[in-house]
């Protein structure tokens, strides 16, 4: 059964919702609401990835999260996910006890393989041809979904040879990191690409889905595609919106 992922931004600038939840309380009462409201999983970020979007150190991301994950990790240990593509912010976040890494360069960088491997932490890879999102979005668009599955396939082999175990692992192709808007239409499809991995779809709100992309329907439309081909989680922005699905 598919399950649903809450997005929380502690950003200024993130092309959502950035700015709304940047104050710890109100970056807690959000994930506490996401969670009410039927994820499974909270999943936050301190750093926009959107084009153009300001890049952070590790110091810099840290000050967002860190009140933040203090909070929340006492109330929902297990349950939250790290939204970082730095090996440092991973590993302080795994001090604070029992998270997921969500990296959205595709643990490209050798060291957040060691240490996520050596933490034997859960971990979410995404497809990403740099370790650079803003080279992703400037450079030349793919359109080849054996490249995105055959790249993930392989991160996902090597962690497994680092000691995690399959179930520890969960997949997601990437949908708007460069890639053409025909290729993350099929995309949406990825799940059955991937039988016997879980893989997470994150299509919410992005460009890909044209003028109405903000539009509840509109998303609720790739959602349905997504699940009918097997996704396991669907990353989303609008949770309660997102619960008719689960009941269809």
């Amino acid at each position: 059964m598919v399950q649903l992922v809450g997005i929380l931004n502690v950003t200024p600038d993130s092309f959502s919702d950035g700015n709304q939840f940047l104050e710890p309380e109100k970056a807690v009462n959000r994930a506490v609401k996401l969670f009410r409201d039927g994820a499974v999983l909270v999943d936050i970020g301190a750093e926009s990835t959107r084009p153009g979007a300001a890049k952070l150190t590790p110091d810099e991301e840290w000050l967002r999260l860190e009140p933040v994950l203090k909070e929340l990790i006492k109330r929902f240990p297990g349950r939250l996910s790290v939204d970082t593509y730095h090996p440092e912010t991973a590993e302080r976040a795994l001090g604070l006890g029992d998270v997921i890494i969500n990296d959205v360069t595709g643990m490209n960088n050798p060291a957040m393989i060691e240490v996520v491997s050596r933490n034997k932490a859960s971990c979410i890879v995404s497809q990403l041809p740099t370790v650079d999102t803003q080279t992703a979005h400037d450079g030349e668009l793919i359109d080849d979904q054996e490249l995105i599955k055959n790249d993930l396939l392989s991160k996902a082999e090597l962690l497994e040879s680092k000691g995690l175990r399959r179930d520890q692992i969960i997949l997601d192709p990437g949908l708007g990191f460069g890639k053409t808007p025909g290729l993350n239409q099929k995309l949406l499809r990825f799940a059955t690409q991937m039988p016997e991995y879980r893989v997470m779809i994150g299509y919410s709100r992005k460009r890909f889905l044209g003028k109405h992309r903000m539009e509840l329907e509109t998303n609720l439309a790739a959602g349905r595609v997504a699940i009918k081909a097997g996704a396991t989680y669907l990353r989303v922005h609008d949770v309660a919106g997102h619960r008719q699905l689960l009941q269809s």
